[in-house]
Order: C-alpha cells, then structure tokens, then sequence
C-alpha cells in the first residue's frame, strides 16, 4: 500500500501544484473572471485520467489469459519509461515551473477562452494519464485485492490537501528536496513494476525463461506472510524472480539511480541551494 501511496502522493502533487499556481497567478492579477475556464480544463483532465484507468482495469478483464499478460507487461513498462522521464524532467523544472506556467497561462489569455481551457487541460491531463497507467501497473504487480487502490487513494487525497495548504501559504515546500527524495523512490517503485511487466510478457509467451528461476526464498519470506505482502506492496518484491526478471531490474535500478544522484551531486555544485517555496494567499 506504501508504495501506491507514494505514487498517489508524487504525481497527484505535481498536479495540484499546476493547478495551485494557475489559480494563485489569475487571483493575484485581478482576473478571478478566467478562473471558471481554468476550472472546466482541470475537472475535463480529472475526467478523462479516470475514464482511462477504467478502461484500462475493465477493458483487460475482458481479453485471454495470454493477451492481459501481453497487455499488461507492455503497459508496465510504457509507465515505468514515462515515470523515469517524469522524475528527471520535474527535478531539472521544478525550481522554474511557476514561470513557465505563467507565460503559457498569458499567452492563453490571450487567445481567449477556448484556448485558456486547453492550456489548464493539457497543463494537468499529462500528469493524470500517467497516473492513471503507472497507479494501474502497480495494482496488478501487487495484486493485493483493494489495498493498492486504497494506498493510491490516500495518496492522492494527501496530495490535494497539501495543495490547498500551499494555495494559502500555510506551508512551505522546498520543491528541489521533495522531488529528489520522492523520486528516488519512485525509482525504486518503477524498478518493481519493470520486472513485474517483463514477468508478464515471459506468461504471455513474448519473452523467454519463464522456468529459470534465479532464487527462490519463498520458504523464507512466504508470499502470503505479512512481511511478504509489505515488501510486495512497498517494492513488488517477488521471492523467487526469474533470471530476465532479475537482470531487467538490476539493469534498470542500478544505473538509472547512479545517474539520479549524480545529477543531483553536480547540481549541488554548481546550482545556488533551493530555497522553501510558499505561494502568496489568495487576496
């Protein structure tokens, strides 16, 4: 449940940040009269995330056996290479995501109307289809019945409370932090859900080495044990993983978490030291 906790929390903060600073520019400029366009944009993007989650949980129940593994492990990993783009983009713009949000949210109004729904569209859709795909690949790797659904839920909830918090300058967020931390995780996440996609394509028949089994501590951390399903549903950890399985996950996490914080580390070098944001109260 953590783990979809974590998703929940990551990207529905995202968007409710977009949503907090388009609302905080329009109220702080005098032009509370476009906040209504904006809205229709925000709601129409929530709209369709849930829509594409619904089709995704019951257009799949409808396929074989062989097609739900093919579609779901290529599904996981579509999710888990948009949540890895995700994670490096927010870290390199989340310092200058409120002035590249204001530009777009002037030259919207602009245009008029039509143009500032869009805008407030597409600015929060993004986030919420990738949720959508990365929370339902996580559900399946899981496969813990409602609680990952749940986990996501509160997640998500928390996200909108802190963006409301935010909205009115109760709290501060250093942004460059949160992003790091959560998004290190997040990796870890991803790295689960990569080998849990590769585990389906291999049931499905597209990949090899169903049978070769890398370990297997089943014996030691039953499945069906307590500690089993938390590290299941925190890292999707599987106690007897396929070879492809396991070499896929050490692959990815090892080098892609590297080249994370040595980001990270050369940023600290040559960047000046992020500073806790808080958006002005609404007037």
């Amino acid at each position: 449940m953590f783990g979809n906790y974590l998703i929940g929390l990551r990207e529905g903060l995202e968007a409710s940040l977009v949503v907090c600073i388009l609302i905080a520019y329009l109220v702080k400029t005098g032009r509370k009269d476009k906040l209504p366009p904006v809205w229709i944009g925000v709601g129409s993007a929530v709209a369709l995330s849930m829509a594409f989650g619904a089709v995704l949980q019951f257009g799949s129940s409808q396929l074989t056996f062989e097609a739900q593994e093919a579609l779901g492990g290529t599904l996981s990993i579509i999710s888990v290479g948009l949540v890895t783009w995700m994670v490096f983009w927010m870290r390199r713009t989340a310092r200058h995501l409120k002035t590249e949000l204001h530009g777009k949210l002037d030259a919207a109004i602009a245009m008029g109307t039509t143009a500032l729904v869009v805008t407030s569209f597409l600015a929060v859709g993004r986030e919420g289809l990738e949720t959508a795909l990365f929370i339902w690949s996580a559900v399946q790797a899981t496969d813990d019945g409602w609680n990952p659904l749940i986990g996501a839920a509160l997640g998500l909830l928390t996200s909108v409370v802190l963006g409301w918090l935010f909205y009115r300058g109760a709290l501060k967020i250093n942004l460059a932090k949160f992003f790091t931390w959560t998004g290190a995780m997040l990796v870890v996440v991803a790295a689960g859900v990569l080998a849990y996609g590769v585990h389906d394509l291999q049931e499905a028949g597209w990949l090899p080495g169903l049978h070769s089994t890398a370990f297997d501590i089943s014996s030691t951390i039953p499945k069906d044990s307590w500690y089993g399903t938390l590290l299941k549903g925190v890292f999707n950890f599987q106690p007897d993983p396929t070879v492809l399985q396991l070499v896929v996950w050490l692959l990815y996490l090892v080098p892609t978490l590297a080249v994370f914080f040595n980001v990270l580390g050369g940023g600290r070098k040559t960047g000046k030291p992020a500073q806790p944001v808080a958006a002005k109260p609404a007037a």
